[in-house]
C-alpha cells in the first residue's frame, strides 16, 4: 500500500501533465493554421473547428471587434481576454470564466507585430481528467483495492509456501529423548524449503547416531567398571571367609583396582581432550618425542625408530606422548616379532607410522576398532591389561588436532599412520635408520 499510493498519485500527474500538453500543442496548431490564412486573406466565417477536435475558434480585430468564428464559439462574449504582445505572439492559458461550461485550454497567436494586428484564439473545453479530484480518488481506491488484493495473495502465497515449513517445525517441536528417532517430512523439489528439510532429518540422524553411541558407551563404561568392581567385592569376601588368604586377595584387589583406575582415568582423559584451550599447545618436534617414548619402554619387542629431524607439530605434548604409547602398547600386544616406528614429512603433513607384523585386521574392523572398550579379542586384551580404550583416546586426540588416524594393510602385518599438520613447511632430511 505505502508504495501504490505514491505510485498512484505519481502516475496520475504525470497523465494530467501529458494530456494538458497535447491539447496545448492541438490549439496552437489550430491557432497557426487560422492566422496564416487571415494574413492570406482568404479566412472563411464561421471558421471549422479543427479535425484534433479544438472546436472553440474566434478571430478579434482591433479594439476587441469579433471578425469570425467558429459555431461552437458563437454566443460565447470571449474566448480570453488574454492578448499577446509583439514579441511571444504566442500565449496559452486556461479560462474557467465561461458560463456553463468546463475550463478552457486556449492558445492565443498574434497574426502579425502591427499594432492592429488580429488575434486568433483557439481552444477546447478542458477533459474531465483536468478539471475532476475523480480521478485521483478513483486511482487512490484503485491503488487501495490492489495494495489488499496483493497483501492477500502474497499472505496466501507466503502461507501456502510456508506451511511445510510449519510441519518442520511442529514435527521438531514434539521430538524429545525418546522419539529421537523421528523426522521431518521432506516436500518433494529441490527448494529451499526440501533443503531445509533434509538438512534437519540429517541433524537429527547425527543426534540419534550419537545419542545411541553415548547410551552405548555408558552401557558399555558400566560394564567395563562393574568387572573389577565385582573382582574386588569378590577378593573382599574371600579374604573375610578364608583369613589365611588374606595377602593374596589383597594382591588381587589392588591389580583390579588399578585396572579400576586405569579406566577411570582414561574416561576422564577422554572427556577432557577437548577442552583444553588453543594457547596451552606448544611446537612438538614429533620425531624427537617418538625417541624419547621409545627410549623408556621395556624391550619386550624388538622396536625399529626411523624419524626425519625437524618434523614439527603444534600439539599438547602430554596428550601426543599418550597417542604414541597407546599404538605401541597395541602394537606390541599384537607383533609376532618386531615392531617398527617411522616419523616423516609429506607435504605440509607430519607422518607418523607404527607398523606390527601381527595378523591383518579384516576390512570390516579396520572403524570399529576406534570405537570406545571395542575389542577383537577381548579375553587377550584383558589378559594384558588393556582398557579398550587406548585407540578411541588416540582417534579423539588427532582429530582434535586437526589430523587423521586410520589402519592401513603392513607388509606384513597391520600399520597405523597419523597424519597432522605441520608448523611450518621444511624440507624433510633423509630418515636415518636407529
Amino acid at each position: 500500500m505505502f508504495v501504490l499510493i505514491p505510485l498512484a498519485i505519481a502516475v496520475n500527474v504525470v497523465v494530467r501533465h501529458a494530456v494538458a500538453d497535447r491539447i496545448w500543442d492541438q490549439s496552437l496548431d489550430a491557432a497557426t493554421r487560422v492566422a496564416a490564412q487571415v494574413r492570406d486573406g482568404r479566412l472563411p466565417n464561421p471558421v471549422p473547428a479543427d479535425p484534433t477536435g479544438v472546436d472553440l475558434i474566434e478571430v478579434v480585430g482591433p479594439g476587441g471587434r469579433l471578425e469570425a468564428s467558429s459555431v461552437p464559439a458563437r454566443g460565447l462574449h470571449r474566448l480570453s481576454m488574454l492578448q499577446p504582445d509583439s514579441d511571444t505572439r504566442v500565449t496559452q492559458t486556461t479560462s474557467c470564466s465561461m458560463p456553463h461550461r468546463d475550463c478552457l485550454l486556449v492558445t492565443a497567436v498574434r497574426v502579425s507585430d502591427s499594432p492592429a494586428s488580429e488575434i486568433v484564439y483557439a481552444g477546447r473545453s478542458a477533459p474531465t481528467i483536468l478539471t475532476t479530484p475523480l480521478p485521483e480518488v478513483e486511482m487512490m481506491l484503485v491503488a487501495v483495492v490492489l495494495a489488499f488484493l496483493t497483501g492477500w495473495v502474497a499472505w496466501k502465497a507466503t502461507g501456502r509456501a510456508l506451511r511445510p515449513v510449519e510441519a518442520i517445525r511442529s514435527e521438531l517441536a514434539e521430538i524429545t529423548p525418546q522419539t529421537i528417532d523421528s523426522r521431518v517430512p521432506e516436500p518433494p523439489g529441490d527448494d529451499e524449503i526440501a533443503r531445509l528439510a533434509r538438512t534437519a532429518n540429517d541433524a537429527l540422524e547425527r543426534l540419534d547416531r550419537s545419542i545411541q553411541m553415548q547410551r552405548q558407551f555408558a552401557a558399555d563404561a558400566s560394564h567395563e567398571l562393574l568387572t573389577p568392581i565385582a573382582g574386588i567385592r569378590a577378593q573382599l569376601e574371600g579374604a573375610r571367609l578364608h583369613p589365611q588368604d588374606t595377602a593374596e586377595a589383597v594382591d588381587a584387589a589392588l591389580r583390579d583396582t588399578e585396572r579400576l583406575e586405569s579406566i577411570v582415568a582414561d574416561l576422564l582423559l577422554l572427556a577432557r581432550v577437548r577442552t583444553v584451550p588453543e594457547a596451552a599447545r606448544e611446537d612438538v618436534d614429533l620425531g624427537a618425542l617418538v625417541a624419547a617414548e621409545v627410549a623408556h619402554r621395556s624391550e619386550r619387542l624388538p622396536t625399529r625408530l626411523r624419524t626425519a629431524p625437524g618434523v614439527t607439530v603444534r600439539a599438547l605434548r602430554g596428550q601426543l606422548c599418550r597417542v604414541v604409547a597407546n599404538l605401541l602398547d597395541n602394537a606390541e600386544r599384537h607383533a609376532l616379532t618386531k615392531v617398527c616406528v617411522e616419523v616423516a614429512q609429506t607435504g605440509d603433513e607430519a607422518v607418523l607410522c607404527v607398523i606390527n607384523d601381527g595378523d591383518p585386521i579384516p576390512a570390516e574392523d579396520r572403524e570399529r576398532i576406534f570405537e570406545r572398550f571395542y575389542r577383537r579379542d577381548a579375553a587377550r586384551s584383558r589378559i594384558h591389561g588393556g582398557t579398550g580404550l587406548g585407540l578411541a583416546i588416540a582417534r579423539e586426540v588427532v582429530e582434535a588436532h586437526a589430523g587423521t588416524i586410520r589402519v592401513e594393510d603392513g607388509e606384513p602385518g597391520v600399520r597405523f599412520v597419523i597424519r597432522l599438520p605441520l608448523v611450518h613447511d621444511e624440507v624433510a632430511a633423509q630418515p636415518q635408520a636407529r
